[in-house]
């Protein structure tokens, strides 16, 4: 198979953030503009250890997908790899990525994804790779892909493109490159039933007071949702809304939170412009690559900090963790409502930053099995990814386990997170995000929060709170000692309330500003607040300290969650 060195010139910015490259798809149309990243990747990574390896390739399906994939086997087959591995037309979910690499002994892997980022050929593509152990790279593998964009000067492809089925399962040779389509949702479900008492779920679903909706926004989750939802299972498939993955995710936005998820929001009776009558009693969402999740109940909206505050707290309904917890792990980000739990059951908590590889390196030396993210990531150690349809069998297990006697009143959702509350206290949280904003204005916020770590004092009064600390979220890996500097600015008060603000990194444009509020409660009388209410002196507060308004000329927020 003839291949061809290519000459080509470096283009700027090509620097991966939390989850890999993410650029509008006119950019990465651009003559060698994915060329020039795939081979940075390549470049990367140690010769002797691509030539004759297994990668696996695939995407969400998004606008570009399929052109993507076939460019990636012609330059690995130009650099060496000995064998491919893709999802039937080219579509896995990011976590089932990870079991793939993990279960078939890859040695990595190219994700065509840009998550919850819309689709369609104005907007979002995205691609990262993935290490042998499942999980994104780590720092140090993409910086050295950062430089390496920054000085390429040629490229290696195959003069031909791949011809084979993609529709199905099977094996073909290109050129001395094996390519295998595989099932990847028959594979998927395998190890989720190594993870949960399929039995005890089903039973619970056949309930005649019980009805489940899930939403796959025309994500990847669709095909995965059928498979384990409706043949496992035994949903109804006209309870699996959106089930279809299409280009453009159907013109919407496939990030399920309360604003974009709108189709499951008012059939859950959680839109207050569209009253129901009835509403299932189990809601759930997953994102474009299925690696987020949201969980609703009946009229009531499970925040993802108390989701996985839940889920340790419940983790011995979950045959997996039978034998309890390693430990536990949250984005900094994340509200403590987790450290509450952990705190009672005697079990180590972690602070990190933004961005699921942090938690492999913790996963992988054993400190923890159980992590989570604000931003609707919810995980274990049985991947290196987050996983939403995982998140969401967690809860049908909790779910289940606390109805197994079936002549009892059902218990729903709404009671086991307000008896969560009663045992634990309330941790009222919300997260403002500021979409698009120019890089200038996000900037000038974080320097006027900056020099408010240098000068605040503990005591100085802030509206109706007291300073307790301000400082720069710095992580120093406890694994490999690495350092990972400017994660976010922090402002706890003495009452235990507190605010975060940093910038995203999974933006294709401009800067998003993302704007974290918390405030804890245990007063039994004070647990049923509405949380805009309970959070506003606070909002108030942070709002007047950040500037955000004045510096971005934004009156609210793009999104509340």
């Amino acid at each position: 198979m003839a291949v061809s060195t290519v000459s080509t010139k470096p283009y700027a910015g090509q620097k991966p953030g939390t989850s890999g490259l993410r650029v509008k798809c006119k950019v990465v149309e651009q003559a060698n503009y994915l060329e020039n990243f795939v081979q940075a990747c390549f470049d990367a990574l140690p010769k002797e250890e691509v030539k004759g390896c297994t990668l696996v390739v695939a995407g969400d399906g998004r606008y570009y997908n399929n052109k993507a994939v076939a460019l990636i086997l012609r330059m690995a087959y130009a650099n060496g790899v000995g064998k491919i591995l893709l999802g039937v037309n080219n579509l896995m979910s990011t976590p089932c990525v990870s079991y793939i690499i993990r279960s078939r002994k890859a040695y990595g892997g190219f994700i065509l994804t840009a998550s919850h980022n819309p689709g369609g050929p104005t907007e979002d593509f995205g691609i990262k790779y993935n290490c042998e152990n499942g999980g994104p790279a780590p720092e140090k593998v993409t910086n050295q892909i950062y430089q390496n964009t920054t000085k390429i000067s040629q490229y290696k492809i195959a003069k031909e493109t791949p011809k084979f089925d993609g529709s199905k399962p099977g094996s073909t040779k290109f050129g001395e490159m094996e390519i295998e389509v595989i099932d990847a949702p028959t594979e998927y479900a395998t190890l989720l039933k190594s993870i949960f008492d399929f039995n005890a779920i089903k039973t619970f679903l056949a309930r005649k007071d019980v009805s489940m909706l899930f939403d796959a926004m025309h994500g990847v989750a669709g095909p995965f949702a059928k498979m384990i939802f409706a043949q496992e299972l035994g949903v109804d498939a006209k309870n699996l809304i959106n089930a279809v993955p299409k280009e453009d995710f159907g013109k919407g936005h496939p990030d399920p939170n309360l604003t974009y998820a709108h189709e499951l929001v008012e059939k859950m009776g959680l839109d207050p412009e569209h009253k129901v009558d009835a509403c299932p009693t189990f809601g759930a969402a997953a994102d474009g690559d299925a690696d987020r999740n949201m969980i609703l109940g009946d009229r009531f909206f499970v925040t993802p900090s108390d989701s996985l505050a839940v889920i340790a707290a419940n983790c011995q309904c979950i045959p997996y963790f039978a034998k309890g917890l390693s430990g536990v792990a949250r984005s900094m980000p994340t509200s403590a409502a987790v450290d509450k739990v952990c705190e009672k059951k005697k079990l180590d908590c972690y602070q990190v930053p933004t961005g699921w590889k942090f938690f492999g390196n913790l996963m992988d030396a054993g400190k923890i099995a159980l992590c989570g993210e604000e931003s609707f990531g919810t995980g274990s150690d049985h991947i290196r990814e987050k996983d939403g349809l995982w998140a969401v069998m967690c809860w049908l297990s909790i779910l289940a386990s606390k109805n197994k006697d079936a002549s009892k009143k059902l218990v729903t959702i709404k009671d086991i997170v307000e008896e969560h509350w009663k045992t634990f206290g309330r941790n009222y949280y919300s997260r403002y995000d500021y979409e698009g904003v120019s890089s200038e204005s996000a900037d000038k916020v974080m320097a006027g929060l900056r020099k408010l770590v240098a000068t605040g004092k503990k005591g100085d009064k802030m509206g109706p709170f007291t300073l307790d600390s301000a400082d720069e979220f710095e992580y120093k890996d406890p694994v490999d000692g690495s350092v990972s500097s400017q994660q976010g600015i922090r402002v706890h008060f003495t009452d235990g309330s507190r605010f975060v603000v940093r910038l995203s990194g999974t933006g294709s444009e401009g800067a998003t500003i993302r704007l974290y509020l918390e405030f804890y409660e245990t007063n039994p009388a004070k647990l049923g607040q509405e949380t805009a209410s309970a959070l506003k002196p606070l909002i108030e507060v942070a709002l007047k300290q950040t500037q955000i308004q004045a510096l971005t000329g934004r009156e609210k927020p793009t999104v509340i969650t």
